[in-house]
């Protein structure tokens, strides 16, 4: 499910005005050519790399960095920049790449489990260049089932869909993080309803992941309301709700996921968000951090509106 157009606004239109105002994974255990898949009485081991971070990336507006959508030169440069060094975060190459989209919303937890993911394009109003763009990475049925499987010892009953492609929070900030599409990629689902706490214990439940060579992705942002990128004044909200973010992800885990599930009641909570989608990644992503602390790696502002991603491990 997609929510590009809010309020009889589209995203295009939302950008413009905002200007104007301001393979398969053979090394998965279990995979095909992989390890033996571990009886249920043995643990699955951890990957020689050790324990993979966590992250939350702002994948900005639309098509932004390979169509005009007017967004200043320093803002684009350095959001572009942080994408592409999030490459270079895991010490060792990833085995597959497990994305939260904010553009993804099913009644159950959804994931994706085509060998080839097509692509998704799911936004509005763009130049036709945006309706062109490609990033053929290969699914990871392997690691969709290890997904569901880990959901469901949790507790939460799942779903997959095999024609599911790559919507734009997942293709648009990894065209410049892995641009050779080189690493098996799938895409979870966000749970309609958008309740924080369950989207906190989905990340406990992925947690075991890290373990396993995955690089566990929260594509949304810290920012966005629609109506308020079109607005000059509406920075100040931004900052109020990026700061008290910012501020969260640094406290110790118990404390932090306990302000993430009340998160509405944070300084301009709602109108930063009037709706949640962008921020339940964070969740997710917060979720699998467990005992990790979070960082700030990116604190910018785009279309004058402030911004920011964490890192976790």
């Amino acid at each position: 499910m997609s929510h590009e157009r809010e309020e009889g606004l589209t995203r295009r239109q939302a950008i413009v005005a905002g200007i104007a105002g301001a393979a398969t994974i053979a090394a998965l255990p279990g995979a095909l050519g992989g390890a033996a898949e571990p009886s249920a009485d043995e643990p699955r081991k951890p990957s020689a790399a050790g324990r993979l971070p966590v992250v939350f990336l702002p994948h900005g507006g639309g098509p932004w960095p390979f169509v005009d959508v007017g967004m200043g030169k320093a803002e684009h440069d350095e959001l572009a920049g942080y994408l592409r060094s999030i490459r270079a975060l895991p010490a060792a190459p990833p085995k597959a790449l497990l994305v939260i989209s904010a553009h993804w919303e099913e009644p159950v937890p959804t994931v994706m489990t085509a060998e080839r993911p097509p692509m998704f394009y799911d936004y509005y109003g763009f130049p036709p260049a945006s309706y062109t763009l490609q990033w053929p990475a290969p699914g990871a049925p392997a690691l969709a089932a290890r997904v569901r499987e880990l959901l469901g010892a949790a507790g939460f009953p799942t779903a997959e869909n095999a024609k599911r492609g790559f919507d734009h929070g997942t293709f648009v900030p990894l065209m410049l993080t892995y641009p050779g599409a080189d690493v098996p990629t799938i895409q979870l689902s966000l749970k309609l309803g958008l309740d924080p706490a369950e989207h906190i214990a989905m990340g406990r439940a992925l947690a075991p992941l890290r373990d396993e060579g995955v690089f566990l992705l929260g594509s949304g942002m810290t920012y966005h309301n629609m109506r308020g990128f079109r607005d000059p004044g509406a920075g100040g909200v931004s900052e109020a709700f990026d700061a008290w973010l910012r501020e969260t992800m640094a406290l110790a885990a118990e404390e932090r996921d306990a302000r993430l599930a009340a998160w509405s009641s944070a300084p301009s909570a709602r109108l930063a968000h009037p709706r949640e989608e962008h921020l339940l990644p964070l969740m997710v992503i917060a979720g699998a951090a467990g005992a990790d602390r979070g960082t700030t790696a990116y604190n910018g502002a785009v279309w004058g509106k402030r911004l920011s991603a964490y890192h976790f491990g």
